[in-house]
């Protein structure tokens, strides 16, 4: 009775669906993806021989030329397919660089390889590996292949083990799936030779590979077939991780918005589209083999592997060129602006935060050139350290009582004297010194420290006027700003009342002020939390009335007692045109009855200006700029 080819039949149609799969899904970019596909189309073309091998011997074939073929085909390939595994889970590490300098490591990979195919090819004339004289047997070297095996399998778990950081769980799982899949199968066939499962178990675990290491929906952009931001972000951790040089062209379409807000969902996706296609373009007229991802909203990235350094800038100015012709969409011309940065990795951007931190919108901070700009053109180290450590950097100011509340004070026109101050907030780190407040709120806020900092706020300013020296001073109250966030915290109104009658401060004494952008949320949770503190007796102010989300309708429906006019009033108050926006602003909130404070006075003029058109309180570094608490007890002294 012949072998059966039931099993290597079932292969070769799981593998070929398993190839049409990985095409067809596009997973043919990038080194893993490519020894994927490798590792299947040897596993496939094994069990193709594999099957013409037992084909001749079930047909006792006497033809010992093609039995010899058959047979030595089938191994040889076979023998391939062990250590392209091992170059695949290599590939998943991402550790090429560093095979590529030890020598043990490739000697380990090669060796057995070599050794085993040469004695596959010497066979015919050796005799050493099998016969097929009077029917297939093993030779007394046979033990070669199970030995190579055995050594790529111990490789396989010491370099996964050792490098178990650079994989997610589901890709270790997977990668190591082959082992005991194709061993259990190994020791089947070996007990049962005329039971063909190896390639079936192949097969098998290829599949297991392709569902839990090769998922293209983790990996790839819907909308583009490029890799997306999760991929970008693992890939370039990585990266840092293995000291691995790289360059990164840096591609932000500084329009990209305005299109897709003025013409639509659409056309932004046609627009989207044809840079795709440039960007594919410019990667393969220069030769390269970048990997290319999509970031989110006309961000595109291109990521040059060390042998293909040399091709970045020659890529990116082709890009830039390809960019900059125009293009009809729909009959209408557009003309992009492809905003590009060369960055050399980890030599001119040391980290991974610091990477990321950058490419979010350098976009904003340059004008746009259509040229190839370089990292240190428009990275600034400084500010980018600061904000690839500002999270550290806020729960070490916590944790150490680093963080300050600076007072500015408030002049009445009408009293003639300061009557309150706005507490600010300000940190000073001992390794990156003064923290631009727009960082550490920026960052506060989304990591959620922005609740414990303005706790501290108010417990401070609730300090200060407990004391008596606060009543002394003349002062009827504070300014507390609050964020965005802070508003629409749960239990933003009993936390704040909470701190107050702790201090036994009334509310009298607080006023909280919240940004017109934080007035342009209509949260349910926000409106609840002001009424609640207005009902308690406490007042609201407005804080930078024009600076493009002003709304009359917020300005009526918001219980507030006092509007700030934003310092752009003050910058061009001597443009007639913005002399009759402040005349009728400044009567039409004085009929509502709120009292009018204006921010960034500097001079004497601008005082005058203000005081003329009857505003209550003026803020600027002409009387001040914020200082620490004694010092502004000092300087309200010295003006009494």
């Amino acid at each position: 009775m012949g072998k059966s080819l039931s099993y290597d039949i079932a292969a070769i149609l799981i593998l070929t669906l398993l190839l049409i799969s990985t095409v067809v899904r596009k997973l043919t970019n990038g080194m893993s993806n490519r020894m994927f596909l490798a590792f299947i189309s040897l596993n496939w073309l094994a069990a193709l021989f594999d099957i013409w091998a037992v084909s001749l011997d079930n047909a006792q074939s006497t033809s010992h030329f093609a039995l010899y073929l058959a047979h030595t085909g089938y191994l040889v390939i076979h023998n391939l397919t062990v250590p392209v595994y091992a170059l695949f889970v290599i590939s998943l590490s991402d550790t090429w660089h560093k095979i590529r300098k030890n020598f043990i490591i490739q000697f380990i990979l090669w060796a057995p390889l070599i050794t085993v195919s040469a004695a596959l090819l010497t066979n015919p004339f050796t005799k050493k590996m099998f016969l097929v004289e009077g029917g297939y047997q093993r030779g007394e070297w046979f033990f070669l292949i199970y030995a190579a095996i055995s050594i790529y399998i111990v490789f396989v778990i010491v370099y996964t083990i050792y490098y178990r950081e650079l994989m997610t769980l589901s890709k270790f799982c997977a990668a190591m799936s082959y082992i005991p899949i194709g061993g259990a199968a190994m020791l089947v066939q070996m007990q049962s030779p005329s039971t063909l499962v190896e390639m079936f178990a192949a097969a098998v675990s290829l599949l297991v590979i392709s569902f839990g290491a090769q998922r293209p929906e983790e990996i790839v952009d819907s909308d583009t077939q490029l890799m997306k931001y999760s991929a970008y972000a693992s890939d370039m951790k990585r990266n840092y991780y293995n000291k691995k040089n790289v360059d990164v062209v840096m591609l932000n379409l500084g329009n990209f918005s305005e299109i897709n807000a003025m013409m639509g969902y659409d056309f932004a996706m046609q627009v989207l589209s044809d840079v795709v296609d440039r960007v594919h373009q410019a990667n393969m007229v220069s030769g390269s083999k970048a990997d290319l991802y999509y970031l989110d909203r006309g961000r595109f990235r291109m990521v040059f592997n060390e042998k293909d350094r040399k091709l970045a800038e020659e890529t990116a100015e082709a890009l830039v060129a390809s960019l900059m012709e125009k293009r009809d969409y729909n009959d209408l011309d557009v003309t992009l602006q492809p905003i590009v940065v060369l960055a050399r990795c980890p030599e001119e951007i040391k980290d991974f935060k610091m990477l990321m931190t950058f490419g979010m919108d350098f976009h904003q901070k340059v004008k746009f050139e259509p040229r190839v700009m370089h990292v240190n053109e428009v990275f600034h180290k400084g500010l980018f350290e600061i904000q690839g450590n500002i999270d550290e950097i806020i729960e070490e100011a916590l944790e150490f009582k680093r963080f300050q509340v600076y007072y500015q004070p408030i002049y009445s026109v009408e009293k003639r004297k300061f009557v309150s101050a706005e507490a600010l907030l300000r940190l000073f780190d001992p390794t990156y010194g003064f923290i631009s407040p727009e960082i550490l709120v920026t960052a506060a806020e989304r990591s959620g420290a922005i609740h414990r900092i303005g706790d501290y706020v108010l417990e401070e300013v609730c300090r200060f006027i407990a004391e008596g020296e606060f009543h002394s001073l003349g002062l009827e109250y504070i300014e507390v700003n609050l964020s965005v966030t802070q508003c629409m915290r749960v239990n933003l109104a009993d936390k704040i009342l909470g701190i107050m009658a702790k201090h036994r401060v009334s509310a009298e004494y607080i006023n909280l002020e919240i940004t017109e952008t934080a007035a342009s949320h209509t949260q349910e949770i926000m409106a609840e939390n002001l009424q609640k503190l207005h009902r308690a007796g406490i007042s609201f102010s407005l804080d930078d009335y024009g600076t493009g989300y002003s709304n009359i309708k917020r300005v009526i429906q918001l219980p507030l007692k006092i509007i700030k006019l934003d310092k752009t009033f003050v910058d061009e108050q001597d443009n007639p045109k913005m002399r009759v926006v402040l005349k009728n602003t400044v009567a039409m909130l004085k009929d509502m009855n709120m009292e009018i404070v204006v921010e960034g006075i500097e001079t004497q003029e601008m005082l005058d200006f203000f005081a003329e058109l009857q505003c209550d309180f003026i803020q600027g570094y002409f009387f001040s700029k914020p200082v620490p608490k004694p010092e502004f007890v000092s300087f309200i002294k010295s003006y009494e």
